[in-house]
């Protein structure tokens, strides 16, 4: 039996019928040229006979003087956590969003280890997907998008690949939060190593007094507690809506060569025109710019190991029409945040980006304050595989992220590459975010406008 970390613990806290805590993975592959009418069901029994998983994958929760612990499941059914599914036709990428939107909508069973994974076929095309979802208490983001990797393969002609459950686990790595949770648990480790935090205080207080002093002459400079209130930032209910497209990378390179900047403050720009157009549909759009929760990563070296990553609050210039001003105001605003950052220690980042995120956090598990409100939306650029990858001959097409919501956070925008891809995945709360799959076409029309600025069109 093992005892789960604090931070785990408090996924599991958080958790109720109307915020789910699971984090999931939505991939798309296209049939191998070989493959017969049967490939799938056949992919699926191959599968099935994998019964018996490797941590953490057979580890289920028991509950001991209210604590948490992994204990191994003994009475482990492969059928309750591997489905087979087909989608209702015609087979378009709508029936397959759809499924997906209601699957991430359902609550994990806690008497059985905490994931699930739906193969799914009849899609058009000959294509067929694999959504798979997993407790953030067992992975976080970042570390199951890495799992999902090592199930696939270089090689298409690389056959019997068991699934990722099957895989011998790998050392745990935790990234730095990536959610305003993860950011509570930031402040946790205020406490240790006391002497070396305490030196941190004169600085971050010197910092904080700038920023509040700084907002107070800039309009456009960001500082806490400045995001307004929005139909982004209401209760939300247990329901989803899912939504996801892939843009192309060179298309995308192209405009951010022209205005010299870099693919993410162009992806924050293009976030920032499809919430603004979503929020004049809705009759909704306040004078203020909405605020995005951006985990950014503060690497300057081709280094892999260690955490190097912050939180940075950017503004998304959602109060001006002109899609380049647009542009600008982002850059600046993410430029700000870098600056900052790199006249830091790392020991100042990690409690700056605590204290700036904790107050969201704690109103996360209190509900008490809900106008301390850092930002409005959450918005994470995942790194992902350059050259194209096969599971069991079937080549991935597209694989995109479904992350979590949280209350008073209805939205949620998480993107990662493939190939020359950006792939987003959109997850929403239903009811609060009503018709929340414009924002793609709005997404769209935010690269026209970009061209049409740049003198492409």
């Amino acid at each position: 039996m093992k005892s789960l970390s604090p931070v785990d613990q408090l996924f599991l806290w958080l958790e109720k019928r109307q915020q789910p805590m699971h984090v999931a993975g939505l991939q798309l592959f296209s049939f191998p040229e070989d493959a017969g009418p049967k490939y799938v069901s056949e992919l699926a029994q191959s599968i099935r006979d994998y019964c018996c998983p490797e941590p953490p994958f057979n580890q289920r929760l028991t509950r001991r003087f209210g604590q948490y612990f992994w204990t191994e499941d003994k009475q482990f059914d492969i059928d309750h956590h591997f489905r087979h599914e087909a989608l209702p036709k015609p087979g378009r990428i709508r029936e397959l969003l759809s499924l997906v939107s209601a699957e991430h909508s359902n609550l994990l069973d806690r008497e059985r280890p905490l994931w699930e994974a739906h193969l799914i076929e009849g899609i058009r095309g000959r294509q067929f997907a694999l959504y798979t979802k997993v407790h953030h208490s067992v992975v976080d983001g970042i570390s199951a998008m890495r799992m999902g990797m090592r199930a696939l393969s270089k090689d298409p002609e690389e056959r019997d690949l068991p699934p990722v459950w099957a895989y011998k686990p790998e050392k745990k790595q935790r990234s730095l939060p990536s959610n305003p949770v993860d950011a509570m648990s930031s402040l946790a480790r205020l406490t240790a190593g006391v002497s070396k935090q305490v030196a941190t205080v004169p600085a971050l207080a010197r910092e904080l007094y700038k920023v509040g002093q700084k907002a107070k002459t800039d309009p456009n400079y960001v500082s806490i507690f400045q995001a307004p209130d929005t139909m982004f930032n209401q209760c939300i209910t247990g329901s989803r809506r899912f939504a996801a497209q892939s843009f192309a990378l060179p298309r995308l390179r192209k405009l951010a060569g022209t205005f010299s900047c870099t693919i993410n403050d162009l992806v924050l720009s293009m976030c920032g025109h499809a919430l603004r157009e979503y929020l004049i549909s809705q009759n909704a759009l306040p004078d203020q710019p909405l605020i995005a929760m951006v985990p950014l990563s503060l690497r300057k070296d081709d280094s892999a190991g260690g955490n190097q990553i912050a939180l940075i609050l950017a503004n998304l210039g959602t109060h001006v029409c002109d899609p380049a001003n647009r542009l600008r105001i982002v850059q600046a605003s993410v430029k700000d945040a870098k600056r900052r950052f790199a006249q830091m220690s790392p020991e100042e980042i990690l409690n700056f980006t605590a204290l700036s995120m904790t107050p969201t956090g704690l109103n996360l598990l209190t509900g008490l304050a809900p106008k301390w409100r850092a930002f409005n939306v959450i918005i994470s650029n995942v790194p992902g595989p350059r050259e194209p990858l096969y599971w069991n001959g079937a080549r991935l097409r597209g694989m995109y992220p479904v992350s979590v919501v949280l209350d008073r956070i209805a939205l949620n925008i998480t993107l990662t590459s493939y190939q020359d891809q950006l792939e987003f995945g959109l997850i929403a709360c239903r009811r609060t975010l009503p018709s929340m799959q414009r924002l793609l076409d709005y997404l769209e029309n935010s690269i026209r406008e970009l061209e049409i600025a740049a003198g492409f069109k």
